[in-house]
């Protein structure tokens, strides 16, 4: 059981005693600390909230709204929504700011509260702490009977979020149609068995579903990796197929597998949506520091430059606009357009991968081949409570000194031709240990080492 908070919002798991767990106290203790920065911000008095599947989902936004409205803010509830979609009605609306309730890719037991400001945008690491001071020291005060918010319904703004995408001059609608792509679609029974098909029947193509009840009973483990991905591998086979597309809970997070039932890479996403938005509109790419180096070749291929930020969305978003980048995102599948919004968004990396698939008249394999493979291996060590991680990391820079690194966010070791990142996750008790290499053996001995020598110094 777990209780994460951080200046990004509030993570943890369903049950269990208040402090430690995502419990009912904890729960209005942060959307009160929330709408009271809001408040003292001076933005509108009006919050977008919108939730995914997960079973403890309607009982947590009844908490929130009821949170809200008793400190004098209104609330626009969007039901059963995204992510990005929240994001995006946040400005729509003239919202003084937003609520996500969902736990991402974590297992049904977690959810989590994740605040957005008037952009819809992830709230700075500066409000962040603001809102952290007031969950820690008061200084809440609810509104007297007359001066209570109200709520509203509204579920239109699926419909907007999908219409933005097809305005947009790179979603090639006619080109996708005549291609007439039969695509399998697993949204782990949540929010994208609600989206995706919708974006995708207006697309012209025929959608099989798997997985597709949204009733928080995720079907697998909802992180879109290749091994929990093993159904839809099969489906797109026996029905010969030209795509799948798997998202996350939330939907913003984009996986895809190519008609041979073979991943084309969780990390690759990012790069053929962004070789396809730089022939568009050549210019800067950004992905965090755990993201493959292929976006970084993609970029200088198309006379561009490439920057890296620290891993999590907002560090990612604050380096595209300090560099002007045209597209960025992170390595996990998670796609920012910047002309649309600022926020991982799978349903634009849909449009935009099949506007590119469609135009490149190949198939998924084929596209996929075009890039350089590089392979990475993902792995994590559970962190002890107490651990001095920085103590550790500094010792390894130490060790590594002679090799190109950086402190940014943990330690990243750049080798010749690979490299290693070691980082403490801001989502879970673990650190996250991140290797790519030319080859899937030598980005495992490399994971392995690191492994020993962390073990090492524990």
């Amino acid at each position: 059981m777990a209780l994460i908070k951080s200046i990004s919002g509030i993570r943890g798991t369903i049950g269990g005693l208040p402090g430690q767990n995502f419990t009912p106290q904890d729960i209005v203790e942060c959307t009160a600390a929330f709408g009271t920065w809001l408040l003292q911000k001076g933005n509108p008095a009006k919050v977008i909230i919108g939730r995914d599947a997960r079973i403890s989902g309607s009982m947590v936004r009844d908490l929130v709204a009821s949170t809200l409205i008793a400190l004098g803010i209104d609330v626009v509830d969007l039901g059963l929504s995204t992510t990005p979609t929240v994001e995006m009605a946040v400005t729509f609306a003239g919202a003084g700011a937003g609520i996500i309730i969902t736990a991402s890719h974590n297992p049904k037991e977690w959810n989590a509260l994740k605040f957005l400001n008037e952009k819809g945008e992830f709230i700075s690491a500066a409000d962040g702490e603001a809102v952290l001071n007031l969950i820690a020291n008061g200084g809440i005060s609810y509104q007297p009977v007359d001066q209570l918010g109200k709520i509203e319904m509204d579920d239109d703004f699926l419909d907007k979020h999908i219409q933005a995408i097809i305005d947009m001059p790179e979603v090639e609608v006619d080109l996708v149609r005549a291609r007439g792509f039969k695509i399998v679609l697993d949204p782990v029974n949540s929010s994208g068995a609600l989206t995706v098909p919708q974006l995708l029947e207006y697309l012209g193509c025929e959608v099989i579903t798997i997985n597709g009840e949204p009733n928080g009973q995720f079907a697998h483990n909802p992180e879109p990796l290749p091994e929990h991905l093993t159904a839809l591998s099969a489906t797109i086979l026996e029905h010969h197929a030209d795509l799948g597309i798997a998202v996350d809970p939330d939907v913003d997070r984009l996986a895809l597998v190519c008609e041979n039932g073979a991943p084309f890479g969780e990390e690759y996403t990012l790069v053929a949506v962004a070789d396809y938005i730089l022939q568009h509109t050549p210019g800067n790419t950004v992905s965090n520091l755990s993201s493959s180096r292929a976006l970084k070749d993609v970029t200088l291929k198309h006379g561009g430059q490439y920057f890296a930020a620290a891993v999590g969305e907002v560090n990612v978003v604050e380096k595209m606009k300090a560099v002007s980048a045209v597209i960025g995102g992170e390595g996990n599948g998670g796609i920012i357009v910047p002309q649309l919004h600022y926020g991982r968004d799978a349903l634009v990396g849909i449009a935009l991968f099949l506007s590119w698939l469609a135009k490149f008249d190949g198939s998924a394999s084929a596209l996929r081949a075009t890039y350089p493979d590089y392979q990475m291996v993902k792995d994590k060590i559970s962190l002890p409570e107490g651990l001095d991680l920085e103590g550790i990391l500094q010792k390894l820079e130490e060790k590594y000194q002679h090799e190109e690194h950086s402190m940014i966010d943990g330690l990243k070791i750049d080798f010749a031709d690979s490299w290693l990142h070691l980082r403490k996750s801001n989502t879970e008790p673990i650190i996250r240990i991140y290797a790519e290499a030319p080859s899937l053996t030598k980005a495992q001995e490399l994971v392995g080492k690191i492994k020993t020598e962390v073990v090492e110094l524990l």
